[in-house]
């Protein structure tokens, strides 16, 4: 997340760092030492739990950093929910958590047909982000789903028999 008050030293700083290659280098490692295979196992478990009882789809995402064309997160957000198809969901119930591990960036982004405010999803991405920064990297991420779901419970109406799954229940690492 950005700065409020310097958003321009933010912004500026996030050029040189990802021009050189150190947010990539520490979305790297981060992945490598804190999202192994049980990991993502036990998320995509987390994931398939959550999609029970409500009509809500959920894709979590995780890059190691920011593409270097891109500098905004809301932006990259968009593009992959697009990408991902997330918006093709019966309902228009998708929801996109999307996190640039390098550059410490976290989006949520959710279809029309979730009817829920921004000032919520700001709330739980920046729980996950404080998780992150204490290095609680898995734990966060469970939580971050864990409250995406109850969210789409409260909101969305109940699943029906026969309702397909459209979107992976597995985390994508891209």
């Amino acid at each position: 997340m950005e700065a409020v008050v310097h958003p321009v030293v933010g912004k500026v700083s996030g050029r040189i760092a990802s021009a050189s290659g150190w947010t990539a280098l520490a979305g790297h490692w981060i992945r490598w030492r804190q999202l192994g295979p049980a990991a993502l196992a036990r998320l995509a478990d987390a994931i398939r739990a959550s999609e029970v009882g409500h009509t809500g789809e959920l894709l979590v995402v995780v890059e190691t950093a920011l593409p270097s064309r891109h500098l905004d997160s809301h932006e990259r957000a968009l593009e992959v929910f697009g990408r991902w198809r997330v918006w093709d969901t019966p309902g228009r119930s998708g929801v996109l958590l999307y996190v640039a591990l390098g550059d410490h960036r976290i989006e949520i982004i959710a279809d029309r047909g979730v009817p829920v405010a921004d000032a919520h999803w700001q709330t739980l991405c920046d729980t996950l982000q404080s998780a992150l920064r204490a290095g609680r990297y898995l734990p966060g991420l469970l939580a971050a789903i864990s409250g995406i779901e109850d969210t789409l419970r409260a909101t969305l109406p109940d699943e029906s028999p026969g309702t397909p799954n459209r979107l992976t229940d597995s985390p994508l690492l891209i």
